[in-house]
């Protein structure tokens, strides 16, 4: 009879159930693993072999083949060597079938049968417990695995002997404890930032609402400072959102400890970061920095020094909120629901005015610096940004003022007041959850919660003719104005609600909007 242990296969942030199961047969002595497996499968056989060594086994003298099955579901990883030593361990008689009936096995193995630690235990942990049974996992993974929920049956052993000796009665191990749990809180305060007022109410209208936003000005002007600053606005994640955010982050092997937190993510990826690091992808397509900031924000800080195909390969995801990796013969799919905030120089040289426009530190090659600079981030990318904010140098005079009286905490209590006036709408007019936010309401969600007055109307038609707008400049107005309106509380969306979403959504960073609107 063949022993089975059930494990697991990541498909993406989700974990799919496999069966992994050995026999022993004639032929010649060998140790075959089969079922579309990679080469850190393959490799499988041989850390099974030296960790039996390492506790004084010998592996039968038998051919012993080991299949995972649904065997067309590829296989990536080093967390099938438990299951597949544990099967044989059940064939050899040293550990009876049922007593592994009731678990899911994920662990790597060490030479001298000591269980090594492995990405994704959360969503193992959570896939056990939707298939009704317990968790066998590595012991530095016991305090993440135990966020799955107090009735999950998780075993975390630190080695093959301590295994069999728990389930021999020798020696009984302890259900792990759960990881700390992290307050959320920021070391970044707005009240740090004098002066750039505009910049500043461009902040809070991007975090009431969940828009895209973009920065632009010289260096040194704030930029990333702002940046930074906008996590400590933001509510919390609520627990939905934590655990979306906690599975990506135990696949990406972020998890230190099992520590959880509320803190939204704030990913702020190097300039020289590829395609496939943004999005995700490589030999086992883990999570690119667009899942890791899911729920949270993606800083990309010199914007056009990023590679043309890694920015337009953004575009998709900021629409439908994951990604697709498209391989050979499969894809996975993350999610990736994140707000986008961008930085950059107006130029190359980073001052961007024509010549005779400001003199000392002047742009000589304006405005064709500019309009070349500019030009490595396509339309279609900026079309997605609904905010495009010029930040100004910061005078000396700002500099000597005192620190403004309102910081973080005033900001982020109209936030929270303005996103949830924005929940209570989504359940009144029954809208998904995940289009609560006015960032991502569309259709006809969309025309209920933003019809305009008659004025308003008429103003955004004319900035439509006059500048522009396109259909998904003309959508993304529309949130943006009905967010403004939410900071003031206010239930209907006014012509001066269109006339400041209009000053913030350009259509293109060099020319603004006409002053008549």
């Amino acid at each position: 009879m063949p022993g089975r242990v059930t494990t697991i296969a990541f498909d993406g942030a989700e974990a799919r159930r496999v069966d992994a199961e050995i026999v022993l047969t004639g032929g010649p002595v060998a140790f075959s693993i089969v079922g579309l497996g990679d080469k850190a499968v393959a490799e499988s056989k041989e850390r099974v072999r030296g960790a039996f060594a390492g506790m004084g086994l010998r592996t039968p003298s038998k051919r012993i083949v080991a299949n995972l099955s649904p065997a067309d579901l590829p296989k990536e990883g080093t967390h099938y060597d438990l299951p597949i030593a544990l099967a044989l361990m059940i064939v050899m008689g040293i550990i009876p079938q049922d007593a592994l009936d009731g678990y899911v096995c994920v662990g790597e193995l060490k030479l001298d049968g000591q269980i090594g630690a492995i990405s994704g235990a959360l969503p193992a942990a959570i896939a056990a417990n939707q298939l009704g049974m317990g968790l066998i996992c590595p012991h530095d993974n016991g305090p993440e695995a135990a966020w799955a929920g107090d009735d999950v049956n998780i075993l975390a052993p630190k080695s093959l002997i301590a295994l069999i000796n728990h389930f021999k009665g020798l020696a009984i191990v302890e259900r792990p404890a759960r990881g700390t749990f992290r307050d959320a809180s920021h070391a970044y305060d707005l009240r740090e930032v004098k002066g750039q007022e505009v910049p500043k109410r461009a902040l809070e209208v991007a975090a009431a609402g969940g828009h895209n936003l973009l920065f632009v000005g010289p260096p040194g002007s704030g930029k990333s400072m702002l940046a930074q600053r906008l996590p400590g606005i933001l509510p919390a994640m609520n627990s939905k959102e934590l655990l979306e955010t906690s599975q990506i982050w135990s696949m990406a092997g972020l998890i230190a400890k099992g520590e959880l937190t509320r803190d939204r993510p704030f990913r702020n990826p190097h300039h020289s970061a590829s395609m496939a690091a943004l999005t995700g992808g490589g030999m086992r397509a883990r999570p690119g920095e667009v899942s890791l900031a899911h729920n949270g924000v993606l800083f990309l800080d010199e914007l056009p020094e990023f590679s043309p195909q890694a920015l337009d390969s953004l575009r998709q995801p900021l629409e439908t909120s994951e990604v697709v990796v498209a391989r050979a013969n499969h894809h996975v799919r993350y999610p990736a629901r994140v707000q986008l905030v961008a930085a950059m120089n107006p130029c190359r040289c980073g001052h961007g005015v024509p010549v005779g426009g400001a003199g000392k530190g002047a742009c000589g090659k304006a405005p064709r610096c500019l309009r070349d600079y500019q030009g490595r981030v396509s339309g279609p990318l900026m079309d997605r940004i609904d905010l495009q904010i010029d930040v100004p140098p910061v005078t000396a005079v700002d500099l000597a003022l005192p620190a403004p009286a309102e910081g973080s905490a005033e900001v982020a209590a109209r936030v929270a007041a303005a996103r949830d006036m924005q929940t209570e709408r989504a359940m009144k007019l029954d809208l998904p959850p995940e289009n609560a936010l006015n960032a991502t309401a569309y259709g006809t969600g969309l025309e209920k919660i933003c019809a305009l007055d008659p004025q308003a109307t008429a103003l955004l038609t004319k900035a439509a003719e006059q500048s522009g707008l396109t259909a998904r400049g003309w959508t993304r107005t529309l949130r943006l104005a009905r967010t403004i309106a939410d900071l003031e509380q206010s239930g209907a969306v006014l012509r001066r609600h269109v006339a400041e979403a209009l000053v913030y959504r350009r259509t293109g960073v060099i020319e603004p909007v006409p002053a008549a609107f």
